[in-house]
């Protein structure tokens, strides 16, 4: 049984008049990879700075690993942290920066475990060059290797990929993939099909109030649900329909046939086939085969 790495209970903040936070309560699996998702405004950085322990919460509780944040000294070892806007110091060399920030953390061989975070954000090279001479995706890259010091069982990441070309954010996205399992991680992005590439379940803010916490399955519909994106042909629905497990189809806009299904009696893979052999027999073309409503579907109906 999976066990609970962090957990947030009627959690609020307000500032002044203004609640950024309202009665939020969700919990993260261990091992997991979280989403936080929300408009501009949502609450989104406000609770992620709090279950950072940068922000006090005004009313509710968080429990990161089975203690209080907010205890001195409590996250240390236990938690790393990319700030979205994280800023390196210009005067330093990367390695001797990322050094000393293991050697602040207590760590027993702090030299080695810079070279070895370099290493996995694949920037080794940086090691002799001062921080002001990184581009903007080294320094992210290197702001994300130190909260990676230490191999810490909880990571929070703001914005990973922002502001990144695709292809060093597609390294970035390996490297989250990499921690899920041994790590709990927990991503707050406004790149929605980022986020149902990496994660196992996510929280949907909206006006500082949480609409919906759900594994990434239960909010897209992947058990219940599949979608075509169609090119050309004329696609014989009640043939569909037809197919043993299958309970509606229907063509929605933008040329897309969606497909529900009974997912208690028949495997997704075995009626994604079935369907796409039938169509490729009616010679239908499409472009594109996907389980379940997309996440940014999803999320403009709950916001």
């Amino acid at each position: 049984m999976s066990q609970t790495a962090i957990r947030l209970d009627r959690l609020s903040k307000h500032f002044g008049p203004k609640r950024a936070v309202d009665d939020v309560s969700f919990e993260v699996q261990a091992g997991h990879c979280y989403g936080l998702i929300g408009p501009n405004g949502a609450g989104k950085t406000t609770t992620f700075s709090m279950m950072t322990g940068y922000l006090f919460p005004t009313s509710g509780t968080i429990s990161i690993l089975g203690v209080d944040p907010f205890e001195p000294g409590a996250l240390k070892g236990k938690v790393g942290v990319l700030p979205q806007d994280a800023i390196l110091p210009p005067t330093w060399p990367v390695g001797a920066l990322l050094t000393y920030y293991g050697e602040l953390s207590g760590l027993p061989s702090p030299e080695a475990e810079a070279r070895r975070v370099l290493e996995k954000v694949q920037l080794p090279e940086t090691w002799g060059l001062y921080s002001n001479q990184l581009s903007h995706g080294m320094a992210k890259r290197v702001s994300m290797a130190q909260a990676l010091m230490g191999s810490p069982p909880v990571i929070f990441l703001d914005e990973p990929t922002a502001g990144l070309d695709p292809k060093i954010a597609a390294s970035v996205r390996q490297v989250i993939r990499e921690l899920k399992g041994q790590h709990t991680v927990v991503v707050s992005s406004h790149n929605l099909q980022e986020l149902e590439e990496l994660c196992d379940a996510t929280a949907i803010l909206d006006k500082g109030k949480l609409v919906s916490a759900a594994t990434m399955s239960e909010l897209t519909g992947q058990m219940a649900e599949f979608r075509v994106q169609l090119a050309r042909g004329e696609v014989p629905t009640f043939e569909v329909k037809a197919l043993s497990g299958v309970k509606d189809a229907r063509i929605e806009p933008n040329n897309v046939l969606c497909v529900s299904f009974d997912g208690k009696t028949i495997q997704p893979e075995e009626i994604i086939t079935r369907t796409c052999g039938l169509l490729v027999e009616r010679k239908v073309l499409f472009t594109g085969v996907w389980r379940g409503k997309k996440l940014e579907e999803k999320v403009l109906q709950l916001t």
